[in-house]
Order: C-alpha cells, then sequence, then structure tokens
C-alpha cells in the first residue's frame, strides 16, 4: 500500500527536509507546508512492505507489519532523540497496531499494551496491561486507541474505562474531544465542546459520552476527530461534518453559506456530500 501526506511538516513529520531534491521543493515554504500530496518514504530494515502510518501533529509513526513486525519514527524528536527513538523502535519488535500522540506511544502487542512517554528516555514503558487473546473475547478485534474494558488517552490517566454497554468499534481522539463509533452505529461524544465540535446543538462539554441525536436512526461505518471539528461517514456513504470552520475544515465554504454556517455554529451534524461520489465532482 503507498502512503501519501500533505499539510504541515516543520518537523520533517511528512518528508526529510534534507532528502528531499531541490526540484522537489517548490515554494520557500515547502519546508513548512506540503500543498500537494506527497508520497510517503518509510524506510526501515524491515523486509514487510505492509505499512501502516499514524500521526500526531508533529510525529509520524510507520509501523511495518509481517514476520518481525518494526516501527519507524519521523518528525519532532526522531533526530533529535536519537537514542530515545532507537529504544522506542527496539521494543516495538512484534508489535501489531500503533496510536501516536504529541506526548505519548502506544503499542499494541498480540499479549499486552504499552505506552511509552515521548518525552522521556525510558527503559520501560510508562504504562502497560497485558490482554487477552481475540480467542479468548467475543467481538471484533479492537483498534488503537481501544483496547479491552477502555481506551488509551493523550495525557495522563492513560487508561480512561468505557461502558461495556457502550459496545465501541472504534474511538477517534482530538487533544480535547472523543467521538465514538458502536457496533450497532451509533455515535457518542463527549470532552470540549466549545466550537460545537460535540454535534450536541450547543457550545457545552461532556464529561461522559453521550448520543449525538441529529445522527440517530443512521448507522455510521467510520468517525475521524480533527482539532475542534469531527467527521463520520454513513453507511449509505453520506459524510457528515460538524464543529470549527474557521479555515474551511470542514470542506464546506467558511464564509457565505448562511444556513450552513448557523448549523455549524449551533454544533450541528451537516450532511457535506456522499463520498462515493467524488470521481464524479468536479
Amino acid at each position: 500500500m503507498r502512503w501519501f501526506g500533505f499539510g504541515f511538516n516543520a518537523f520533517g513529520q511528512i518528508y526529510d527536509h534534507d532528502k528531499l531534491s531541490k526540484s522537489e521543493k517548490i515554494g520557500t515554504d515547502e519546508d513548512v507546508k506540503v500543498s500537494s500530496p506527497l508520497e510517503l518514504t518509510t524506510g526501515t530494515d524491515c523486509c514487510s512492505k505492509s505499512v501502516r502510518i499514524k500521526a500526531s501533529w508533529s510525529r509520524r509513526a510507520s509501523l511495518h507489519l509481517g514476520g518481525e513486525s518494526c516501527l519507524c519514527l519521523a518528525g519532532f524528536g526522531a533526530v533529535t532523540s536519537t537514542e530515545s527513538s532507537g529504544a522506542l523502535i527496539k521494543h516495538s519488535r512484534g508489535c501489531t497496531d500503533v496510536y501516536i500522540s504529541e506526548s505519548y506511544l502506544t503499542l499494541a502487542f498480540p499479549d499486552r499494551v504499552e505506552a511509552w512517554d515521548l518525552q522521556k528516555e525510558e527503559k520501560t514503558p510508562s504504562w502497560s496491561e497485558e490482554i487477552r487473546s481475540q480467542s479468548e473475547t467475543s467481538g471484533p478485534p479492537l483498534s488503537l486507541p481501544l483496547v479491552s474494558g477502555g481506551y488509551i488517552a493523550m495525557k495522563p490517566p492513560l487508561y480512561r474505562s468505557l461502558s461495556p454497554h457502550l459496545k465501541a468499534k472504534s474511538l477517534a481522539l482530538s487533544a480535547a474531544h472523543a467521538i465514538l463509533l458502536t457496533a450497532s452505529g451509533a455515535v457518542f461524544t463527549w470532552g470540549l465542546g466549545s466550537h460545537g465540535q460535540l454535534g450536541h446543538g450547543g457550545l457545552t462539554s461532556e464529561e461522559e459520552p453521550r448520543v449525538v441525536e441529529a445522527l440517530w436512526g443512521m448507522s455510521m461505518t467510520s468517525v475521524a476527530a480533527g482539532g475542534w471539528h469531527s467527521v463520520c461517514i454513513s453507511d449509505g456513504g453520506d459524510l457528515y461534518v460538524w464543529g470549527w470552520n474557521e479555515s474551511g475544515q470542514l470542506g464546506l465554504p467558511s464564509r457565505g453559506l448562511r444556513k450552513a454556517l448557523q448549523q455549524q455554529e449551533s454544533g450541528t451534524p451537516v450532511l457535506l456530500l456522499n463520498y462515493r461520489d467524488f470521481s464524479n465532482t468536479e
């Protein structure tokens, strides 16, 4: 699988500034911002061709799966903290999933989950927990940041419990809010709500998961979280967005469509388009 990156690149999380040829540098600010999709280089000693990419604001983790899997880090701290990054890569041998934030790197293994502090040169993880194998549990396998009984947060306490009644299928985290998809296709959000990112029709925060009533009755298949906005896709391929849109991050004009803006400001999910129709969009 080929991966491409674009956007903020001040820390080299998309490409190494020094290794990019002059002909590939289009503008003077190209080191800071990649305006067009650029294929990611995931060079490693691993022979695996199956790569899973996870990213935070300033870092990128490339997990090479198959055989004895391994992890490569790019971005902030990956070069200046060589010893620390090397230790993390060494301890990643055999992991099956990865999740990275600005402070912690979480690794999932067949028998355990570990969280490493990226700010420290640790020889042992900051947090770890044994997990049961898939043959001992019911339901589909969980992907990070979900773990058995809860999820791994971006800051301590790293482990947060979730009610088993939610039957979580996937979870997306931003720095201050969370969006959860259940096995039945319902969407729950909680955390900071100051920019309408929770989708509850207001700007208040929520301490516990609360269902997004505007989406009730429509089955969703995936969710994602931005800094102050949220996204989900329905079974039928409809893309719903809500939250902060100052820079047009919702894919809608930041000014002009009064009705859409009113819905965004109230924190109500807006149907953007059917993502299966991208090929027909000019």
